[in-house]
């Protein structure tokens, strides 16, 4: 993945609106949601909605397909792989295998001496 096309993914998420879009429809991978279900999940407002799936649309987040009057919407899995592939290419050294043994701290978890 090129870095302008990473940019442009994040550049489309970094809209509140957007990415509780995209939260939404990875929650009904695989079978995704028509417009209508999206509108009234999130409370957004026909035409506002459009606009925001039509950006996620182009950056590639999203893809589109017609059913009879509806458009169903889902997550694009492919890219947002590629992406964490970009992100993640270099870690451990070039390594990305080995940081699957990495252990990360659970930050949620209060420190009982604290």
């Amino acid at each position: 993945m090129k870095t302008s096309t990473a940019l442009t993914l994040f550049e489309t998420l970094s809209s509140g609106v957007r990415l509780e879009i995209f939260r939404l429809l990875v929650r009904h991978t695989p079978q995704g949601l028509v417009a209508g279900e999206i509108a009234s999940a999130l409370h957004i407002a026909s035409t506002n909605l459009s606009f925001h799936l039509k950006s996620m649309t182009h950056a590639g987040l999203i893809s589109v397909e017609q059913e009879g009057r509806y458009q169903r919407y889902r997550v694009s899995l492919n890219c947002i792989e590629e992406l964490i592939g970009y992100l993640t290419e270099e870690c451990c050294a070039g390594h990305p295998e080995q940081c699957r043994t990495i252990s990360i701290p659970d930050i949620n978890r209060q420190d009982p001496t604290q």
